[in-house]
Order: structure tokens, then C-alpha cells, then sequence
């Protein structure tokens, strides 16, 4: 192993790649070895460092689109094994692989997003593939935030310290999210800010209750007062907008 990866950190893609395929040939390798069938756990945490040479690859990719594909790499690897556990039997390893691919698909709306900043116009397509992935981004996010509901389907009050940061990260992230929905609707647009009020609030009054737990949050914590500061008025000017052509 020390003869084929250098101990010496990769400064760009070629040498990330050398590393990368070095480490992708051993995750085959124990994939083969750790089925899934008779190897659930082992087989789950296998793919994953393979969805994490993937990530870590992808990061000194400088080729947005091509950065893309490599996360879909990761969703294509990912998604199916998701979709075959039972929550019942392996409650952590699908709050596991539910945070992991609402981080992918919102890696991804993201360079979607870069990529269509620098275009002069966005097409339909690119908006309907932004749309697309921040939904299905969210819709990881919120299972995430169910699997954490007790029987009655009630949201915890208080958080458990090992879900806390992702839970609040899974919140922040959802009102980012809504925030970056593309609609020619007014009224779609508002709704959509409302929404993400709602959950850059929820991170806000959760600290001022649990004042203890702010630091664990402290970038996400400061960013929602900032935003719980600005949409309303944003929103105003969007109502007043909206009212002159009704």
C-alpha cells in the first residue's frame, strides 16, 4: 500500500486520481469479498468509502460539469442500497446514507447553479435540472428529519447530541434550498420564501431556547439571523411588486 500511495498530500487532480484508483481497486476488491446479502453493515460501509474517494476526487476536479458526474457517481452507488434497507433493522445506517445523499444532490445543485451563472441566459433545462436536484436534495434532507420524529410524528424538542449539528445542518440547508427554487410565479416565489423563513427561524429559536448548543452551529447559526433579518422585507417588496399587477 505505501509503495503505490505517496504519504505526501495530492496538490492536484493527476495525483488525487493516482491515489484514487489505488484506494478504488481495495473497495472493489472488499466489495467482492463483503456481499450484501450476509454482509449488510460491512457491504453499506464499504460503498461509502467508495462514495468518499469519489467526494474527496471530485474536489480538485476543476471542471464543474465533469465534477457533477462524479457525484452522480456517488448517487448511483448510494441510492439503491438506501432504497433496500429497512429503517426498523438499520435505523443509523439510513440516517446515514439520507444525510449523505441530500449532501450530494446539494453539491450538485450548487455547481449546477455555478455553471448556469455563467451562462448569459438560463435555458429551461438548466433551470428544470436546478429545480430537480434542490428537491430531491430536500427530500433526503426532511427523511433525515423524520427518522429523528418519536411515534406521534413529533419533532424532538430537544436534540440528541450525536444528531444535533445534522439535524440543524439538514434545517439550514432546507431553507437555502427553498431559496434557491427557480419560479416565474410571484406567488410560487413567496410561498417558497416563507418556507425558507420558517426553517432559518427554526435554527434561531432552537439556540435562543438551548443557548448551549449555538457553538456546535455557529457559521449555520449566524447566517439564519442574517436571513431571519432580511426575507421579511424582501418579501414585502416582493407582495408590493406582486399587487400592481392585480
Amino acid at each position: 500500500m505505501e509503495e503505490k500511495v505517496s504519504c505526501v498530500f495530492s496538490l492536484d487532480f493527476k495525483e488525487a486520481r493516482e491515489a484514487f484508483l489505488v484506494g478504488q481497486n481495495y473497495v472493489n476488491e472488499a466489495k467482492e469479498f463483503f456481499q450484501v446479502d450476509g454482509y449488510v453493515t460491512d457491504h453499506i460501509e464499504i460503498v461509502q468509502d467508495h462514495s468518499a474517494l469519489f467526494k474527496v476526487l471530485a474536489f480538485f476536479e476543476e471542471d464543474f460539469e465533469r465534477r457533477c458526474k462524479m457525484h452522480k457517481r456517488r448517487i448511483d452507488m448510494l441510492e439503491p442500497l438506501y432504497s433496500g434497507l429497512n429503517p426498523q433493522y438499520y435505523l443509523l445506517l439510513c440516517r446515514q446514507l439520507q444525510f449523505e445523499l441530500a449532501d450530494t444532490y446539494y453539491e450538485m445543485m450548487d455547481l449546477k447553479v455555478a455553471i448556469g451563472n455563467k451562462l448569459e441566459e438560463l435555458d429551461s433545462h438548466t433551470v428544470k435540472k436546478i429545480n430537480s436536484l434542490a428537491q430531491m436534495a430536500m427530500k433526503f434532507y426532511e427523511l433525515f428529519l423524520d427518522s429523528l420524529r418519536n411515534p406521534d410524528k413529533i419533532f424532538p424538542e430537544t436534540l440528541e447530541e450525536d444528531v444535533l449539528r445534522p439535524a440543524m445542518v439538514a434545517k439550514f440547508h432546507i431553507a437555502r434550498l427553498y431559496g434557491k427554487l427557480i419560479t416565474a410565479d410571484g406567488k410560487k416565489q413567496l410561498e417558497n420564501m416563507q418556507t425558507s423563513l420558517e426553517y432559518y427561524s427554526f435554527l434561531v429559536d432552537y439556540c435562543e431556547k438551548h443557548p448551549d448548543t449555538a457553538q456546535a452551529i455557529e457559521t449555520e447559526l449566524e447566517l439564519s439571523k442574517e436571513m431571519v433579518g432580511l426575507l421579511p422585507a424582501r418579501m414585502e417588496r416582493l407582495k408590493a411588486k406582486l399587487s400592481t399587477f392585480t
